[in-house]
C-alpha cells in the first residue's frame, strides 16, 4: 500500500477487531485514517507476540486530536450515559 508522505503512526494495536473499530471511530470524528500492518494478520489470523500488529496511521496535521481522542476513549470520557436511550436522540 502507498501511503501519503504526511501519514504518521498514532498507534500501534494487535487484531483486526481493534483496527476496525479505531479506524471507525476516527473516521466518525473527520479524521481520515490507514491501517498498515502484516500479510500475515489477514491471510493466517496470526496475532501473537506483536506479529499480525498494525499501525494506525492519520495526517500529521490530525495526529493531536487523533491521539487526544483515543486518549479520551481509553479513559471512558466519550461513553454514552445508561440513561440515555435512542429514543431520545434526534434523528432528524
Amino acid at each position: 500500500m502507498n501511503e501519503p508522505d504526511d501519514y504518521v503512526v498514532i498507534s500501534t494495536v494487535q487484531g483486526q477487531f481493534v483496527e476496525a473499530q479505531i479506524k471507525a471511530f476516527l473516521e466518525a470524528h473527520d479524521i481520515p485514517c490507514l491501517l498498515r500492518g502484516e500479510s500475515l494478520r489477514v491471510t493466517h489470523a496470526i496475532s501473537v507476540d506483536g506479529i499480525g500488529a498494525a499501525e494506525v496511521m492519520v495526517p500529521g496535521s490530525k495526529a493531536h486530536a487523533a491521539r487526544e481522542l483515543l486518549a479520551q476513549a481509553e479513559r471512558g470520557e466519550l461513553a454514552i450515559p445508561a440513561d440515555v436511550e435512542t429514543t431520545d436522540i434526534d434523528h432528524s
